[in-house]
Parts: structure tokens; sequence; C-alpha cells
């Protein structure tokens, strides 16, 4: 397993790595990090070791530099910086020592591959491609969300666990680098996962050069001018809207969006395929001046922008994550304010219904729904899902014996209240990992909160099931099976099944959001 920065063998222009005084299996660091096994050297220079805290009984990674002191401040920084971030698609980092004659840093180990491992046996299909990089668009939000650059995206510090969970790793704080460019190196990824080639043949692999030293990667196809192939010209099977979506990332002259919407978008994105709704929306496009007049390219069809960046904050403002809806407005021009046409069913004479505007709708209240548990340890934090972080939210106990709770409970969930009666078009439900079972219940009774008022709230709610997941293999869910001609107020997010997590079974909500009118 790559554990951190270039691969499992170190570049031919990596620095030499300093053995005098190096670790041995069964040596523990600073009383507490056990090493285990010696992994690789990165390109760096560093010795990535696997270990295990004998404190938490938790495997980790140990990744070593020689000397420590003045040369591996940056390293060590980094690490601190990184420790303040928490996020599902961050690798976790426990601690960070200097001893002078060595620094290390010690972090989450990751069972898994890096991409450029997993990519190595063939491009992913696209809707995994789109997962990877959503994964590693909301990791950068969570880190320029503190004004931190991560400043290392690339094949190798993106890493797929065997339970499919994508994290990034390896973050660097030497200053070289920008948020826009992390931005643009999601396009990189999106790139390498649907087509194997690296679009950034400048600096693909922590500075070292495409198609140079043995952890190389190879660079993109490209005209005699430079410029890239896009992915549909590579292989066959990518859709436009991702085509379309790459390429403006990578485009010097179209101004990237800010991290948290790019999450959104390819959150929006990152959907089952059997839900159609979402098919003809098209991706959002990006542009360096939304003023600027179309040009003869962009009105042929060419690629170019459709949306600018101030079209993206507003719609990421307003969770429009289900599609551009017709906006409503009071000025009565027909040519801004368009309404249906008539048709064979509508009396002449009769006003056409105007177009709904579908909008975020607002939850006024949630609760943990457990009943059956005693001690209702878990019934806490539930207004974090409602309070718009979605890197904080609400998790399970860690459930050591199996996915179904350990046969200990039917499952728990997240009860919402909309404050009064809506047109629900969708629900999304924003998780920390895949492989969650799930259902979207409606009700039309509160109960108190109890074990006994929990049981008969669901005991009601159970016999209306709006839709039902197995196994989800995405972190966000989106259930759109609602009846046009019914009103909602209540809505129970009720939990079948867990991911697997940390040697056990848990599950965060960090987020729930509501579409309707």
């Amino acid at each position: 397993m790559t554990q951190v920065g270039e691969g499992q063998e170190a570049e031919e222009s990596a620095p030499q790595v300093m053995t005098f005084g190096a670790p041995t299996a069964g040596e523990i660091l600073a009383e507490r990090y056990e090493l285990v096994e010696h992994i690789n050297n990165d390109s760096a220079g560093r010795l990535v070791w696997r270990g295990v805290d004998v404190i938490l009984r938790r495997p980790v990674a140990v990744v070593l530099r020689y000397p420590g002191g003045d040369s591996a401040t940056e390293m060590l920084q980094a690490a601190v910086a990184a420790s303040r971030v928490i996020h599902p698609n961050l690798v976790g980092v426990y601690d960070a020592i200097d001893e002078a004659d060595r620094a290390y840093v010690v972090r989450e180990w990751v069972d898994g591959q890096s991409l450029r491992e997993l990519v190595a046996d063939g491009p992913l299909d696209p809707a995994r491609a789109t997962a990877v990089g959503n994964a590693v668009a909301s990791a950068l939000a969570a880190v320029h969300a503190t004004d931190m650059v991560h400043g290392n995206v690339h094949p190798g510090t993106v890493m797929i666990s065997d339970d499919g969970r994508v994290v990034l790793a390896d973050a660097r704080t030497d200053g070289a680098d920008s948020q826009e460019n992390d931005i643009r190196a999601v396009g990189g990824i999106l790139y390498f996962a649907l087509t194997g080639h690296w679009p950034h043949a400048e600096a693909p692999l922590h500075g070292a050069t495409a198609g140079h030293g043995r952890a190389a990667i190879p660079d993109a196809v490209r005209d005699a001018a430079g410029g890239i192939a896009a992915p549909r010209q590579v292989r066959a099977g990518v859709p436009a809207y991702l085509d379309d979506l790459t390429m403006d990332l990578l485009d010097p002259e179209i101004a990237p969006p800010s991290s948290d919407v790019l999450a959104a978008e390819l959150a929006r994105l990152d959907v089952p395929s059997e839900e159609h709704f979402l098919d003809n929306t098209g991706p959002l496009r990006f542009a360096a001046d939304p003023d600027e007049e179309p040009s003869p390219l962009t009105a042929a069809g060419g690629r170019k922008v459709a949306i600018g960046i101030a079209g993206l904050l507003a719609v990421a403002l307003v969770g429009l994550l289900i599609g551009i809806s017709a906006l409503g407005g009071d000025d009565k021009d027909p040519k801004t304010n368009p309404v249906a046409a008539p048709t064979s069913s509508t009396p002449v004479g009769e006003a056409t219904p105007a177009a709904v505007t579908v909008r975020t709708l607002k939850i006024s209240q949630a609760r943990i729904i457990d009943p059956d548990s005693r001690d209702r340890a878990e019934v806490r934090d539930a207004d974090k899902v409602m309070d718009g972080d979605e890197y904080d939210g609400w998790e399970t106990q860690t459930y050591k014996r199996a996915a179904n709770f350990g046969n200990i409970k039917r499952g728990m969930g997240v009860w919402i209240d909309l404050g009064d009666q809506h047109t629900v078009k969708s629900v999304q439900v924003y998780l920390s990992a895949r492989g969650a079972s799930a259902q979207l219940l409606a009700g039309t009774n509160d109960q108190p909160s109890t074990s006994t008022g929990d049981k008969n709230l669901l005991t009601e709610y159970q016999r209306k099931t709006i839709q039902s997941f197995q196994e989800h293999d995405a972190t966000t869910m989106t259930f759109s099976g609602f009846n046009a001609d019914e009103k909602y107020r209540y809505l129970l997010f009720w939990i079948t099944e867990l991911p697997p997590s940390d040697g056990g079974f848990k599950l965060g909500v960090q987020e729930i959001k509501v579409q309707g009118s």
C-alpha cells in the first residue's frame, strides 16, 4: 500500500536516504508508536513504515525523515496544519515529532492503494472518476475554509481504501502553491482517472517531470502546440458534461470556481445512474469574466461558458443542486416571466399556472430517533445536520459486531421538521462514508423525544417509504421519490446498515438539504 507521496519506489532524482540510525522493526518511537513493517521510501527521501499505536491499539503510518531539525521544518509544519482540519476525505494526522537526528509524522493508516496504482490497471469509469473528484474537491474545500493550501494534489496523494473511501494525503506548506492551483489539480485528477494520463506536464509529481523516473506517470496526449486532447478524444464513453467540466478546470483562460462550489457541483453529478432527473441539467460551466460577450464559438456550441462564477456562487448559496430552474419575479413582462404554453387539457380562457420555483427549504428542527436504546447516548448533536456545515455532523457510535447495529437495534435515524407543509422535490443527505443502507420515510405526527415516542413515530413512518438505498456507493444519498401532488412536513432519514469504520461499523450524517416549494 502506498501510504504517502509518490509511490512504492523513489524517483531516480530523489535525495539519498540516510541509513545511519535507521529504524528497525519492533522499535517503539516516543514510547508509543511501534514500527511493524517498512513499506517504501517516497520521492522526497522519507521512509514510510506501517506501525501501531500501542496505547490506542490502532494501525498508523509513520513517515520518518533523516535528519530532523531545520531540514524537517516543512514536513512538520505541514503535519501540524493538516492535523487541524478534520474531514472524511482527508487522511488524519495524529502526531509530529522532531528528535533532531530524525523527525517523523504519525498519521492514519489507509488499507488500499493510490489513484496512480489503481489506474495502472486501466482508466476508471466516468461514475467512479466523478466520485473520486468529488471526494478530492470536498477535502480541498475543508482545507481552503481554513485559508490553507494543500499544494500537493496528484494521483500519488489521492488514496482509495479497500472499503471505497477516497482520502487526500501529504499536504505541503512551503508557500509555493495556491488555492487556485489546488482546484485546477482536481481537473488533473479527473483527467487522469478518465484517461490514465496526467495533464500537468510541468510538475506532475512533487517536482518530477512526466515520463521521468520509475514512479512517473504518462503525460497527456498533446498536439504540436502543446495543447492536451480532451478525455473524449482519448477514450470512448466519457459523457460530454464530464469532459467539459474537466477541460474547463484545466483551461488557464477560464477562472475556476471556489473549491466548495466545485465540490457541490461534483456532488450533484455523483449520483446513482438510475436517478434520471439530473440527466438533462448538464454541468455548471466556469467563466473568467461573466460579463464577456459570447464568442461565435460559444454560439456554435463550442466548449465555452454558460454560467459565470457569480452564477455559480448564487447557485451554491441557494443549494440548487438538482438543476437550474426558472426564477420567478415581479416583472410581468412575458419575456422575463414565461408561463407554460396552453395545452389541450387547459380550458380556453383559463390562466395557465406559472412555473414553480424550486428552492432550498429551511429545516426548523431535527432530532435523533433511537427507539431501541435505553441510555439515549446517541441522540445528541442533531442540530449539526442542519447548520450549513458539511464538515461537522452527527454520527453514530462504533458498532463492533455487524453492519446492522450488531442486531442490537433496528436502526437509527434523523427526524426533520420543515415547519409547515411543502411540496418536496428532493432530499440530499451528505454522509461521512459510502456503503450505508438507509430509507427516507414520511409521517404526519410528531412524538416526544423518548424511547416510547421514538417507537411510536417509527411505527407510523414506516407505513410511508419515499425511497430506499442498499449499500449506497456514494457519500450523498439523493431521495427523489416524492408525490408531486402531496405535501410533506415531517421526514425521517432511517439508517438500517452502517459502513465499516475503524475496526467496526459507523456512520456520520454531515448535512441534510431539502429542495421544494
